[in-house]
């Protein structure tokens, strides 16, 4: 049984985070809604419980080991299980242990503030955003707080390529198989046992690809491995974290090098770890969004080219500017099944009173004038490219 080592409260807006959907929404797999409102998963090699008011997130970690591990950092940070002393005569011992616990709260505090880019304040690019486009300003009334999580490259590199041709629920199932096979185990909590993401050299092993196969990954199971070989070939994880140095056009093409990694998967590796907020990959979602609301002339492809894929990329990175990944990452939410059309009240550990839609979706009359301003918010956008062709 893992043990609790540290817990806190983070000071934040809805409007700025929303757990609820970001951490659902195809970026990171690992993160399960155990209980309503409590979000349970492995971080840094220990297990987490996150939870969110209006105004602030509470998180828990538990742990057996002694030590926080933080993949790409060249020092280990002190866990709280080293706060069992006693006190003295003097009372130093206190002191020291006092000042020890507080220092493990503000690392684990610094490890979900960079984790979840807290620095980054989406209010205020929404706000950019939606200045400059209509579309965005309308959606984004449903959808707040969306933000990209800035995960460790190794698990989003494998995680991403678990995702072609396959839907959330699976790739999620295909992840935890990676974690129980090749991992290790980080403790358990409420009678689950948890795992940390396998390294590189773990997963490049001779017979790993037949494993995965047996595991049901199918032709993915070759990727995974060829490419783990491929990264140990060049210098291990550190090589894969050091992209986060390069420019972003450069650790895209090396990305691309790697067995089963096409532009999609690369970009969605740029943006998501390696800290390129200009990275936008265009999937079918991102690609019907664009054909029905930004590049009409596009409905009449019929298929996703590279020079399509880049036109798209390009069209949005000159539109969001520099953090257009981000903005993605909103309008790609908001056309998620399990998401679209409904209306979602900002969790709250506060009860209120129920509408009389159980459902939560929009009543008749909301979703016609929601399309109402929809169509004018597309007429508007074709004004404007018109003016500017």
């Amino acid at each position: 049984m893992a043990a609790l080592i540290g817990s806190g409260r983070i000071l934040c807006r809805t409007s700025e985070i929303r757990l609820d959907r970001i951490l659902k929404s195809g970026q990171s797999f690992r993160w399960k809604e155990e209980k309503p409102g409590v979000w349970t998963g492995v971080l840094f090699n220990k297990i987490w419980k996150f939870w969110q008011s209006e105004s602030a997130i509470t998180f828990q970690v538990f742990g057996n080991q002694k030590e926080v591990k933080v993949e790409g950092e060249p020092e280990k940070i002190k866990g709280k299980e080293d706060l069992g002393a006693t006190e003295d005569s003097n009372n130093t011992t206190v002191q020291s242990v006092t000042r020890e616990r507080d220092n493990t709260e503000l690392v684990y505090e610094d490890l979900i503030k960079d984790y979840f880019q807290l620095r980054v304040k989406v209010e205020n690019l929404y706000k950019e955003w939606s200045e400059v486009d209509s579309n965005f300003q309308i959606v984004s009334l449903k959808f707040e707080g969306i933000r990209i999580l800035r995960q460790d490259p190794v698990e989003n590199l494998f995680s991403i390529i678990c995702s072609s041709n396959n839907h959330i629920s699976r790739i999620s199932s295909m992840v935890e198989k990676l974690c129980e096979n090749y991992g290790t185990e980080v403790g358990e909590v409420d009678g689950r046992t948890y795992f940390s993401f396998p390294s590189v050299s773990d997963i490049s092993q001779d017979g790993v690809e037949n494993e995965l196969r047996n595991l049901g990954f199918g032709y993915r199971a070759k990727y995974i491995n060829q490419s783990a070989r491929q990264i140990v070939n060049k210098g291990g994880e550190l090589w894969l974290r050091s992209l986060r140095e390069k420019p972003y056009e450069e650790a895209k093409r090396e990305l691309m090098a790697l067995s089963g990694v096409g532009a999609k998967v690369a970009d969605c590796v740029c943006l998501m770890s390696l800290d390129k907020t200009d990275a936008l990959p265009v999937d079918t979602h991102v690609w019907q969004i664009a054909a029905r609301d930004y590049l009409p002339k596009l409905s009449n492809s019929k298929t996703l080219t590279d020079k399509l894929y880049k036109e798209i990329g390009d069209h949005f990175r000159t539109l969001w500017g520099p953090y257009a990944g981000w903005a993605q990452a909103v309008l790609f939410t908001a056309d998620l099944k399990q998401f679209k059309d409904k209306i979602e009240s900002p969790p709250s550990k506060t009860k209120t009173k129920k509408s009389d839609d159980e459902s939560g979706s929009p009543t008749k009359k909301t979703r016609t004038e929601t399309k109402s301003r929809l169509d004018a918010c597309k007429s508007q956008n074709n004004q404007r490219r018109k003016k500017k062709w």
